[in-house]
């Protein structure tokens, strides 16, 4: 679907004409935008406080239950805000409004005849058409700047080209993410932002028991290949049929190494999954940052920060990003150090319209900043969920919890010296049979001695 402005026939205004994707006419809305509204609304009244409410402040509440349905409320998903942070240019931000076009298009259509007092809630929007006809006009100029371009630094093009792009995004807090950047949210929204945008907080990995670490330690190869040797050693040396003395003792050494290999190796762990605990718990306290709420500037920790909040930061105090954002104007020669993320140590300089990534920290400046991107669902929280061993891991990241890249090395290095020390031992095995049954003809039951020797030579 796809909404298209046309020019006032009597020669001002503008209106649009919505139109399903298939061509089929659904509406048309033409000269007086407040005299449609009324149309469709009901009451002239309604409609004027619908246009007001929606161009001061994108977050509307409405507590009349009947109006609420079983959408969202919001025009574009989580995964939608993820690929714009990662992608980070203008043609991701242009598919996000002309997403938000769209999703206003079909409210317009449900709500053609109806009406709902123009008046929307956090559910079920209310269409604001001087927000649309702003954002269809800004969407080509966007799309203009992008076939004209690149400018020369400093020209008035450039200039031109980034006032736009500074305009989209007030465009896509108040349109896409429905938030003001004069008043932020309503309070009373986050818990709903929360259940449709997923939360900050990083789901904890639950302890794993003891004898569960024992287990996953002795799942290494190496540690299964000396067991195995140990358990042979041990069968060989008893089963010889000559005094026996302490013919146990190189078998029974070598599965009490395992074993005590085993319980050191589950202890650490054991010992390390409280130690995420505690420094989870005290980042949990510790974390602060200061939003714009209800056209208040309010304190909230870092797991309480919502999709649409306008954060505020600046480099003396509250210098870290807990969420991907998007640099709303005017900022104050902000400047970021990315080096967690990048490895560049330089400090980057950031405009209003560039999106600063979760993880990254404000060495100069300040400025604020629109919430786009939390949790898992930003670059910094699937980080997080990596190193942390997070659930949400497995889930979002699509790894199925395999390792890091090192300790991938680290296991695949260890195999292959086991399989070299297995190589090594039957052809230590081979040798000693040739030498000491063909050359020096020893007895046949020595090849239990030559198997032990090819057991110790892994060892």
């Amino acid at each position: 679907m796809t909404i298209e402005v046309q020019e006032n026939l009597n020669g001002g205004g503008s209106g649009f004409r919505i139109v399903e994707e298939e061509g089929i006419e659904i509406g048309h809305v033409n000269d007086d935008v407040d005299e449609t509204l009324a149309s469709l609304n009901g009451t002239q009244n309604g409609t004027q406080n619908g246009t007001k409410n929606g161009t001061q402040n994108g977050s509307h509440k409405n507590h009349s239950e009947g109006n609420r349905n079983n959408n969202s409320g919001f025009l574009v998903k989580p995964d939608d805000l993820s690929r714009f942070a990662k992608d980070r240019n203008t043609d991701a931000l242009i598919e996000l409004l002309e997403k938000g076009i769209d999703g206003r298009a079909h409210i317009l259509k449900n709500q053609n005849g109806k009406g709902n007092g123009g008046v929307g809630d956090i559910e079920t929007p209310s269409v604001d058409y001087e927000l649309l006809s702003k954002t269809i006009e800004l969407i080509r100029e966007l799309k203009k700047d992008q076939a004209d371009g690149p400018y020369q630094k400093y020209s008035k093009d450039q200039y031109e080209m980034d006032v736009h792009v500074e305009q989209a995004v007030e465009m896509l807090t108040a349109l896409v993410l429905r938030s003001s950047l004069e008043k932020g949210i309503d309070s009373s929204e986050a818990e709903y932002r929360r259940a449709v945008f997923g939360s900050n907080a990083i789901a904890e990995k639950p302890m794993e028991s003891f004898l569960a670490l024992c287990w996953e330690a002795v799942q290494d190869f190496v540690l299964i290949m000396l067991i195995v040797l140990g358990i042979i050693a041990l069968a060989v040396e008893i089963s010889d049929k000559g005094p026996c003395g302490s013919c146990w003792a190189e078998g029974t050494a070598i599965l009490l190494t395992v074993l005590l290999v085993v319980l050191l190796t589950a202890s650490i762990d054991y010992a390390k999954q409280f130690a995420f605990q505690r420094l989870a718990r005290s980042l949990f306290e510790s974390n602060t940052k200061q939003v714009i709420r209800n056209g208040k500037q309010m304190t909230v920790i870092d797991d309480d920060i919502v999709v649409g909040d306008i954060l505020c930061v600046n480099s003396h105090a509250l210098a870290s990003v807990p969420a991907d954002c998007v640099l709303i104007g005017p900022a104050a020669d902000l400047k970021m150090d990315e080096s967690t993320l990048t490895g560049e140590s330089e400090p980057v300089s950031k405009k209003p319209g560039d999106v600063i990534l979760s993880g990254t920290n404000a060495i100069q400046g300040s400025g604020r900043m629109v919430v786009i991107a939390v949790g898992i669902n930003s670059v910094g929280g699937k980080i997080r969920a990596h190193v942390y061993e997070s659930t949400d891991h497995d889930d979002e990241l699509g790894d199925d919890g395999e390792n890091s890249p090192l300790y991938t090395k680290l296991d695949k290095i260890a195999k292959q010296i086991g399989i070299a020390g297995i190589v090594a031992a039957c052809f230590s095995f081979v040798v000693s049979c040739i030498i000491g049954l063909g050359v020096e003809k020893d007895p046949v039951r020595n090849l239990l001695d030559y198997l032990v020797t090819a057991i110790t030579s892994i060892i």
